[in-house]
């Protein structure tokens, strides 16, 4: 049976069927927009400037490592981020909930813990990122915010945006949901201050690399091998993320023969989950790392991935930073 996905990546007539439900999707998203433009819904603005990274589409296209990356960055220019998401997957009793690197994934979520520890900033997540944007600026000398996948968040006032695109997916079949992978028009675009692409750039848009090689083992990460080690094996591939197939291709392509094991993005893994009874490597993202630790075993390793956008993306951010007043209302 075929995935949503090859629907959405295609040109299939059973798509056309449902235009009139994606047509009813853009009046409801136009009429929210309108709704915070006119003060009908409320708009937060806060004491810092907020950077909002988040996409246009379904699925992943490397928001967060762009976010870790985008952090690290900034506090080499002299600023104090702090970093606000969702906390998609967690489980937590109420909100904001503040995220450190030995954090529940349970709690707070998988991709939330995988930012603090990459990013080790201050950090909150919850379904009002204005709320947790906030709890952060009270506890912690934070001189400029980051929201993670916030570009729909429009109850954020934001002063920067940055669209991440996927570079080989891009927008499928340009249709918004339930018809293509769209979550607002492609009109979008050219609202956003700026577009970054993992992958083959077009024009006007910053290209970022994926940059990995290694294979780091679960149960001791400073024990860390060239992935190259396991060419010609045939290891297990676990993927719980939004878009599997980046993960199993990248493997492929450093020689890897694979057992693709795709799963739920956000899924809470068990140990049977990845018990395959052959006793051979399994190979899997890092964010699925965060769930598995505690039940790993020798020949459980993860691939950590990390960011590197063109040099010009962070010039071009601090620019901005410093042109613009913080908190103004999005457009």
């Amino acid at each position: 049976m075929k995935s949503i996905d090859q629907y959405w990546y295609g040109r299939h007539p059973l798509m056309a069927l449902l235009q009139p439900l994606s047509g009813l999707f853009r009046v409801v998203v136009w009429l929210r927009r309108r709704a915070y433009r006119g003060g009908l819904l409320k708009v937060h603005k806060l004491s810092v400037p907020v950077i909002v990274v988040g996409n246009i589409t379904v699925g992943g296209t490397g928001k967060t490592p762009l976010v870790a990356w985008l952090a690290g960055f900034l506090k080499e220019a002299g600023y104090e981020p702090g970093i606000v998401m969702r906390g998609y997957g967690g489980k937590a009793r109420h909100w904001p909930q503040q995220v450190r690197p030995d954090s529940d994934p349970v709690v707070v979520g998988d991709e939330a813990v995988l930012l603090a520890r990459h990013s080790q900033c201050p950090m909150a997540v919850g379904p009002d990122r204005a709320a947790a944007a906030r709890a952060l600026i009270d506890h912690h000398a934070c001189t400029v915010i980051i929201a993670d996948d916030g570009l729909q968040h429009y109850a954020l006032a934001r002063d920067i945006e940055i669209l991440v695109i996927d570079g080989v997916r891009r927008f499928g079949n340009g249709m918004c949901l339930p018809a293509g992978p769209l979550r607002e028009p492609l009109a979008r675009l050219k609202e956003v201050d700026l577009v970054v692409t993992n992958g083959l750039a077009g024009r006007q848009e910053y290209p970022m690399k994926m940059i990995g090689g290694v294979a780091r083992r679960l149960n001791d990460p400073l024990s860390e091998c060239p992935l190259a080690q396991f060419a010609g094996q045939t290891v297990h591939a676990v993927a719980g993320i939004a878009n599997p197939l980046r993960f199993f291709t990248s493997l492929r392509n450093a020689g890897l023969r694979i057992v693709e094991h795709p799963f739920p993005d956000h899924h809470a893994f068990k140990p049977e989950d990845v018990s395959f009874g052959n006793g051979a490597p399994v190979l899997m993202t890092e964010k699925d790392a965060v769930k598995c630790r505690r039940f790993a075993r020798d020949y459980d390793w993860y691939v950590p991935v990390a960011a590197q956008p063109d040099p010009r993306l962070g010039e071009r951010i601090l620019t901005l930073l410093k042109g613009k007043t913080h908190g103004q209302e999005a457009a």
